[in-house]
């Protein structure tokens, strides 16, 4: 399967997931964004008090943890991007073609630093 239609797959079990608990009614898009961003926010947790290297070398069970953050996010990602009509994969890769125009190679390897401080 490729991987529009493994998002599409996806997409329609959290859909059926959430119609069999009538959820839908909770899905507007402002509280799916809240959602995205509490999630969003616990995967930051796990790594508050980490140095650069302990966040480099984690733990199992602390990647068992962030798996689950991450999946959480995801299925929040997903289901604003279907409550909106955004195809997120199409998305992406117009971010990505920008992102190639705002950050040439020549220019920023090896920076840091945003597109409008150079």
């Amino acid at each position: 399967m490729n991987q529009r239609g493994a998002l599409a797959g996806l997409s329609a079990e959290l859909q059926n997931f959430a119609d069999e608990r009538d959820w839908q009614q909770f899905h507007t898009p402002k509280n799916l964004a809240m959602a995205l961003a509490v999630e969003a926010s616990e995967i930051l947790e796990l790594f508050q008090w980490m140095t650069a290297k302990e966040s480099q070398e984690l733990s199992d069970s602390k990647c068992l943890e962030l798996a689950d953050e991450l999946a959480d996010t995801f299925v929040y990602l997903i289901r604003l991007a279907d409550m909106t009509g955004i195809d997120l994969l199409q998305a992406t890769r117009d971010k990505i073609a920008r992102n190639h125009e705002k950050y040439p190679a020549d220019l920023v390897k090896g920076s840091a630093k945003k597109y409008s401080e150079y």
